[in-house]
């Protein structure tokens, strides 16, 4: 996930993308943290993904949910109101 993520941030959109292809094939046939995928579609850019992984995430209860405010790969969604939803739903302390 963080190889797809680095290969997407260099400018290797298609090398990332096969990647995320395999995961989400793999992902199929046994259990692959959505929060990582939702990283992938992050570094590609791909907003709408990123937000739709994130809430398989949370609806998985993904361990890596509880970095949900701080992980830098997802600042570029932080003033998007489906993105402070999921913050809410969280029930972070203040």
């Amino acid at each position: 996930m963080d190889l797809a993520h680095a290969y997407a941030l260099a400018g290797e959109v298609g090398k990332a993308t096969q990647v995320l292809q395999k995961l989400q094939k793999l992902s199929r046939k046994r259990y692959i943290a959505p929060y990582s995928i939702a990283v992938v579609f992050a570094g590609l850019g791909d907003k709408e993904e990123t937000l739709a992984w994130l809430e398989k995430a949370y609806s998985a209860r993904d361990e890596m949910l509880p970095f949900l405010r701080v992980d830098p790969r997802l600042a570029f969604l932080h003033a998007d109101h489906r993105f402070q939803d999921l913050v809410r739903r969280m029930k972070f302390p203040d």
